[in-house]
């Protein structure tokens, strides 16, 4: 009776949790806007060198913060119609040198020399074809506001600021097509920075000067990317979004916006830096110093959501009639794991790490490579997932084959644990060593049952994290409705009431998010469930009779193909079962009769 009430009480526990959390977030957590701390930026280059205006005095910019998405951008309405009618006035001017390479297209702004305008031509916005590609850079000023600048700073010399109209020549920018912008101070000392990009997302500057004056003058070049947290994908406990960078023999996911924003010594990086910048779920804007290098790097909040990675080289003399150069490249575009490896084996230090893999990456890595052979041959992520789960079900195969002689095994010897636990029911010690010594005499496991579960673990998160991070399965299409396998199934209630212009609040999404592939989980968990062999004591069939529809609603707001995988597990679970039971009819026969006996004691129950 008390493990019955204690079972109601922590099913009833369960159910506050899942339709309580969201709704308990917003009341105790609310998303107003923090008044922004306000940000010297003495130590790096200035405000004026960086082109961005000096960070506003605290709480300019209220109002409450738009909610971040899974895949970032803009969310707050009068936000995008800003930044669409910006982008119109600000991109027309024929002074802008173009960029067309292979995967980006965009422009340089000469005023500042500013790289702010970068779209990705093989990603588009969602799934819909006619969605545009992707945006990574926006002008400064722009809701979107995303940019890098490469520049100088220096004593006793005059230095391009973000005021300095930059001569261009060459363009557009594409793969062995360099631009070259040139200004002179007027005083003895030229600078040029000419950039170049190659086939995917990199683009290298080499920042000139050549001091042509009666003496010598002391520079440090520097760059940056300065960009808004508005645009920021959603950080969770497990994916990060966010200042970035390698530091030494590691790579650093942090410190999160807010909390650079609530204390600056969060910015502060240690060890060498071989790249920095910021992430999203799959965006990454990057700069990389030259080798051999040593630069100063920090992150720092400049208010109004608005952040800057810097990297600043050390001081060099340049005497009169010499030249010095430094290069610097800047990775402006998607985090595909290929190309992302091919700079990393090119000398960029953990750069393929930029993914946050975490601790699954071991198992992370062959599941992606097995699921991108897999669709190379069938052309279907959908189905590649499919094809991934019997290739992992077939290799475990004889661990269940184990799994089910060791339950035929358990069942032959019932009798004999009765006899023991009746002969030491008031002595549990002894009662618990004959039983093992039971075991070790018939040569059983009894965690053998435990086995096959545990080997999928670590499968079913590796695939978690590949479906949520790796771009790849980006905007992949399945069959009929599911036109994304890395978002959640959209054919769920809410979508049906949406038909009817009916919209669901968010904390009922627990509920109205139930979608089609949650309830096929649900009911073939159940059936699995139904055909273990088993034997269970009743709290624990109760247990395993509710944990199916609990993690039927908990499973449903996660990636389609996670589902795919788990669906697809559970048939091939019950088609195997079918077949092991055909090789131990005692275990169907006596599944059968606890399933009589437990009906026989539910109707005496009732009587």
């Amino acid at each position: 009776m008390d493990n019955s009430r204690n079972l109601l009480i922590a099913v009833a526990l369960c159910a506050v949790l899942l339709l309580g959390w969201d709704a308990g977030i917003r009341y105790f957590y609310p998303d107003a806007n923090k008044p922004p701390v306000e940000q010297s930026a003495s130590a790096t280059p200035d405000a004026a060198a960086t082109g961005d205006a000096l960070p506003a005095a605290a709480g300019a910019s209220g109002g409450d913060k738009a909610k971040p998405t899974r895949e970032g951008g803009l969310t707050d309405p009068a936000d995008i119609a800003e930044e669409e009618a910006d982008l119109e006035k600000t991109l027309v001017s024929a002074d802008r040198v173009k960029i067309d390479a292979k995967e980006i297209a965009g422009s340089i702004n000469p005023v500042g020399a500013l790289i702010d305008d970068v779209v990705l031509k093989t990603h588009r916005q969602t799934v819909e074809k006619d969605s545009g590609p992707v945006r990574i850079f926006s002008p400064a000023g722009t809701p979107a506001q995303h940019f890098a600048q490469f520049g100088w700073v220096g004593e006793g010399v005059k230095l391009p600021d973000a005021d300095t109209v930059w001569q261009a020549s060459g363009g557009p920018l594409a793969t062995d097509k360099p631009v070259t912008l040139s200004w002179a101070n007027g005083e003895g000392q030229s600078f040029r920075i000419v950039l170049s990009v190659d086939e995917h997302y990199m683009i290298t500057a080499e920042q000139s000067m050549s001091n042509t004056g009666s003496g010598p003058v002391v520079i440090q070049p520097f760059a940056l990317v300065n960009r808004t947290s508005k645009t920021a994908s959603a950080s969770t406990w497990n994916i990060h979004s966010g200042p970035i960078g390698a530091f030494g023999d590691s790579v650093q996911f942090g410190p999160d916006y807010d909390d650079l924003v609530e204390d600056p010594k969060e910015g502060q990086t240690e060890g060498r830096a071989h790249w920095i910048g910021f992430t999203d779920i799959y965006w990454l804007s990057a700069l990389v110093p030259e080798d051999g290098t040593n630069p100063a790097t920090d992150f720092r909040s400049l208010g109004n959501e608005k952040f800057r990675a810097d990297m600043i080289y050390q001081p060099v003399t340049v005497p009169a009639g010499k030249q010095f150069t430094r290069t610097t490249r800047l990775f402006v575009g998607a985090k595909e794991t290929a190309v992302l490896d091919m700079y990393e084996d090119a000398g960029i230090d953990n750069f393929g790490n930029a993914i946050d893999w975490g601790w699954f990456q071991i198992f992370a890595w062959p599941i992606w490579l097995m699921l991108t052979k897999l669709y190379g041959l069938v052309g279907n992520f959908g189905l590649a997932i499919i094809l991934l789960t019997v290739i992992v079900r077939g290799l475990m195969f004889p661990i269940a084959q184990k799994q089910f002689a060791s339950m035929a095994a358990m069942r032959a010897v019932q009798p004999k644990m009765k006899a023991i636990q009746e002969r030491y029911k008031d002595d549990k010690q002894t009662q618990q060593q004959k039983v093992m010594e039971l075991y070790k005499e018939e040569g059983i496991n009894p965690l053998a049952g435990c086995l096959p579960l545990l080997l999928q673990i670590p499968v079913f998160f590796a695939l978690y994290k590949v479906l949520m991070l790796s771009i790849e399965m980006r905007h992949k299409p399945f069959v009929a409705w599911i036109q994304d396998l890395s978002a959640p199934d959209p054919a769920n209630l809410a979508w049906v009431m949406s038909l009817v212009g009916i919209q669901v609040p968010s904390w009922l999404m627990i509920i109205f998010g139930l979608g089609v592939l949650a309830v096929l989980l649900g009911i073939t968990m159940w059936l699995t469930f139904r055909m273990n062999p088993t034997a269970m004591d009743p709290i624990q069939q109760q247990m395993f009779s509710i944990m199916p529809w609990i993690l039927m609603f908990v499973m449903a707001p996660f990636a389609a193909g996670l589902l795919v995988y788990w669906v697809t597990s559970n048939i091939l679970t019950l088609a195997q079962q079918s077949y092991l039971y055909s090789k131990h009819p005692q275990l169907k026969a006596q599944a059968a009769k606890d399933k009589e006996d437990r009906a026989r004691e539910a109707a005496k129950g009732e009587g």
